[in-house]
């Protein structure tokens, strides 16, 4: 927590974060040009924002995007806003919630475990159920269908398929499709249904990365249109799956489910 107040402490750092809180998933050179700092030291403000857990990247073909991380923010909502006066912490909410509304979701956590672990807490039903109240049943190779119980609402459709797996390494999915059943379990009004079930299917990314005694993990939730509802309502429930998952790998107990 220290990395991220510290980070946190730096006008220019905090400029950056500002930037990307405007557009998300920006270059170095797009960030470069809106900002009156020279590339060497944005690279290196960026390199201190990602350390701190603030910023993630992704690869999109040679072209590397920066995200605002939810994450760290995330958990200092959690441990701080509860105590204190919350206008003191409304630029931290102001930044979580602009995340979570943002067109990509990336979302980067660290987890005491194991990649073989993460692997199948990703992929085993019994895991999935325990943190997520969802089952995913597939053989796991890409191009097979999928069928999703979610909350107890079983979904199959032939565009839910599995893009690619590769064991303890990256997988990646096409999101579950909006129907009646899922809605009447949510309590989701008519328009509502109609609105989610327009969107072009989005889909999401797990990449999983030793680092020491540590596994990063990164979810990546993309592919949505400009204004999309369903991301952000993708935004306000990954973070609460990733922690909850967190807590069934490093404690044997899944947060409380709240649905």
């Amino acid at each position: 927590m220290d990395e991220v107040f510290k980070a946190l402490a730096d006008p220019s750092r905090r400029a950056l974060l500002d930037s990307l809180n405007a557009s998300n998933g920006q270059t170095l050179r797009e960030l470069c040009a809106g900002l009156d700092m020279a590339r060497q030291s944005v690279s290196k403000h960026l390199a201190v924002l990602e350390e701190a857990g603030l910023v993630s990247t992704v690869r999109r073909g040679r072209e590397k995007l920066h995200f605002l991380n939810a994450a760290p923010v995330h958990e200092i909502a959690h441990r701080w806003i509860s105590r204190y006066d919350q206008a003191r912490v409304e630029a931290l909410a102001d930044l979580k919630l602009a995340l979570e509304e943002a067109p990509a979701f990336v979302y980067t956590t660290y987890i005491r475990t194991t990649p073989r672990e993460l692997w199948r807490a990703l992929t085993d039903p019994a895991f999935t159920r325990r943190y997520w109240a969802t089952e995913l049943t597939t053989d796991w190779s890409a191009g097979s269908p999928m069928t999703w119980d979610n909350h107890g609402v079983l979904i199959s459709d032939p565009g839910q398929v599995v893009l690619a797996a590769e064991p303890y390494t990256r997988l990646s999915y096409t999101w579950h499709a909006i129907t009646p059943e899922l809605a009447r379990r949510f309590g989701w009004d008519d328009e509502l249904r109609a609105r989610l079930a327009g969107e072009p299917r989005s889909k999401v990314t797990f990449t999983i990365e030793e680092a020491g005694r540590v596994v990063k993990l990164t979810v990546v939730h993309d592919g949505f249109e400009p204004g999309s509802r369903l991301a952000e309502m993708a935004g306000q429930g990954w973070p609460g799956v990733v922690a909850s998952l967190k807590s069934l790998l490093e404690t044997g107990e899944p947060l409380p489910d709240d649905t």
